[in-house]
């Protein structure tokens, strides 16, 4: 186990106007002992460089409007063999780097996602969405789809597979982990550290989020048509039907709300995607 622990780990964080929440991450990851911490700003016009320079000198300034491509930018900087990316919306707890290391060791993955836990749990939609993590994400072993952060790559990953910003520019993983899923020597899954995720309690910053979540849905589905039943699926009896019917069985009534909210704005976000694309081609 101490071995693991000596591993020189990079950490890649990418953000935009994240004044509110940068300096509660980097300072954790800080406390984390990491080798290097890589920031890439997506040109922010708020104060979050001037508040990342208190913790890294390695900042880059992407004027790409791409998080997919500002992550291949921060992996291409880090000089490690293991890459954690982290968002802004984390906050590390004092082993959670060394916890993705023996994650990733003991599942034999070459990707690592953390289970999540909330940072608030004194406002309907933060205790909502950890309901909903204990019914879809919080349970260790190998998966189909993982988060892109918080979460630990052997950086070997990338000689093979790279974040196309040309793909899509907005929700990175789906596009990402479909094209890593054709290589089958590459394991991928959620491991037993839990991270702290941070995110706004109102109910207009969830529906923000969702409707970026459709937008990234709707790339995909740009990118791969054939895929369209799938992501409907998902958005509208995955997200609206099934976990909401798991949820009120598991009596977890306002994970059932959440997961319903969430289904319904992705959809409408995919939607307006494409009907603004069709009106700008007229």
């Amino acid at each position: 186990m101490n071995e693991l622990k000596k591993q020189p780990i990079s950490v890649v964080v990418c953000v935009k106007n994240e004044e509110k929440r940068i300096e509660n991450c980097l300072k954790s990851i800080q406390n984390n002992n990491v080798d290097e911490i890589i920031l890439v700003d997506g040109n922010s016009k708020d104060r979050t460089i001037e508040i990342a320079k208190k913790f890294t000198d390695k900042i880059y300034i992407s004027k790409k409007n791409s998080l997919t491509a500002d992550r291949q930018i921060g992996i291409d900087k880090a000089k490690n063999d293991y890459i954690a990316m982290i968002d802004a919306d984390h906050i590390l707890r004092e082993n959670d780097i060394n916890g993705l290391l023996n994650d990733i060791n003991k599942f034999n993955f070459d990707i690592v996602q953390s289970q999540l836990t909330s940072y608030d749990k004194n406002n309907f939609f933060n205790i909502a969405e950890e309901e909903a993590w204990q019914i879809n994400h919080n349970y260790s072993g190998s998966r189909k789809m993982i988060g892109t952060a918080p979460a630990l790559y052997r950086k070997k990953i990338f000689d093979h597979i790279r974040f196309d910003e040309k793909i899509t520019s907005k929700m990175d993983d789906t596009d990402f982990y479909y094209r890593l899923s054709k290589n089958k020597n590459f394991k991928y899954g959620v491991g037993d550290t839990k991270i702290i995720q941070y995110h706004f309690p109102s109910l207009l910053s969830y529906i923000k989020k969702f409707l970026w979540y459709g937008y990234g849905d709707a790339e995909f589905i740009r990118k791969y048509p054939f895929k369209l039943f799938t992501i409907v699926y998902h958005q509208l009896i995955r997200y609206v039907i099934i976990y909401p019917t798991i949820s009120i069985f598991k009596l977890k009534w306002k994970a059932a709300i959440f997961f319903m909210i969430t289904g319904v704005f992705r959809f409408l976000g995919m939607f307006n995607y494409f009907f603004l694309n069709a009106k700008n081609t007229k």
